[in-house]
């Protein structure tokens, strides 16, 4: 009968028994499959063998399939535990790039309620906390990363924030690349180099990124009656938006340049403290809120709005999508759960 060998320091052996004694089975060097003519007749009865062989070839190819470098590392996780020290029931602790792997950050990206979401969190890593991630996790983080750029030439959803990640990333990777002697990096210098090279491309690609005109003869945004124009820029909460939108027709221009819309941005970004010391005034003695809000966005962050973020539970320690739930234990769940900023994220696995 055939042996599998179960040392972990090797797939093992496959052995079947001849007429004359036992043979191995030599892998197939070109395809790294198992050739199963040595092993049946051309009755297959050996059915036995048949099988193992095709459960040891599917190992091989599982294996290959990790080792090669563009793999991705899929997690569906939808919650996970954070351990921050080694209790009696359990042993170790949840670094960040467990989480990165075990928490389903390739389909949130899918999702335009969480890709903000995911892309600012992203970001923060490519910052400050990439040379802490395993080469796993950096692996993943370099596919996912793939995925999102892919998402943006196809659906040209929001290239400005990438644009921002890809400059933030290529700037830590030169550094990275330029003092190798002196930081810690998981890999080759030759690997770095090369990804630093794909993210300059992708930046190509980006900046190239020209959205097509959509030709509808249907109804417009400028068609809608003013006051409809108006409450839908009241919607906005970047500036940005604002203002390229103002940028379009000469009517939406004016209803972006409205004083009462700007200091709408003031209030929801800032607090009262922040604003009443950084007043701007004009000439007439009136607050400038436009240029009050650029001048605050200097020395204060922007209050973060995202559609669907990671929430944690403080009684079961447990982080997950809010979408997704979680199994809690506690009498009253909602009082217990704390949403998680990207900034926040990254915190929680700092011991």
């Amino acid at each position: 009968m055939p042996f599998l060998g179960q040392d972990w320091r090797s797939p093992g052996w496959v052995w079947a028994k001849t007429g004359h004694g036992w043979k191995r089975i030599v892998l197939a060097e070109d395809k790294n499959e198992i050739d199963l003519k040595e092993l049946c007749d051309e009755s297959n009865s050996n059915l036995f063998v048949k099988e193992v062989c095709e459960l040891s070839t599917e190992k091989q190819k599982k294996d290959f399939y990790n080792n090669n470098t563009r793999s991705q590392f899929v997690f569906r996780d939808k919650w996970i535990y954070v351990q921050r020290d080694s209790t009696k029931e359990r042993h170790g602790y949840c670094t960040l790039g467990e989480a990165l792997n075990r928490l389903d950050f390739s389909c949130a990206v899918n999702d335009l309620k969480r890709f903000n979401y995911v892309a600012k969190l992203f970001q923060l890593i490519a910052k400050s906390e990439l040379t802490s991630l395993s080469g796993a996790a950096q692996k993943n983080y370099f596919n996912i990363l793939e995925k999102i750029v892919h998402k943006v030439l196809e659906d040209h959803y929001n290239p400005r924030l990438i644009k921002d990640l890809l400059r933030d990333l290529g700037s830590t990777l030169y550094c990275l690349t330029k003092n190798v002697g002196n930081s810690l990096l998981v890999g080759t210098v030759n690997i770095w180099v090369c990804r630093l090279e794909t993210i300059l491309n992708w930046q190509q690609q980006l900046n190239n990124l020209q959205i097509p005109k959509q030709m509808s003869m249907g109804l417009t945004l400028s068609d809608l009656p003013i006051q409809m124009q108006n409450k839908i820029l009241y919607k906005f909460s970047d500036p940005c938006d604002i203002i390229n939108l103002g940028q379009a027709t000469s009517t939406l221009y004016m209803l972006s340049e409205d004083s009462q819309l700007w200091k709408k941005l003031c209030h929801f970004h800032f607090s009262d403290s922040q604003r009443s010391n950084n007043l701007v005034m004009t000439e007439s003695d009136n607050v400038d809120w436009k240029l009050m809000y650029f001048n605050l966005q200097k020395h204060y962050p922007k209050r973060e709005q995202y559609g669907d973020t990671l929430h944690y539970c403080k009684h079961c320690h447990i982080l997950f999508w809010k979408d997704g739930g979680h199994p809690c234990s506690a009498n009253d769940p909602d009082n217990c759960l704390v949403p998680v900023s990207p900034q926040h994220f990254i915190n929680l696995f700092k011991f």
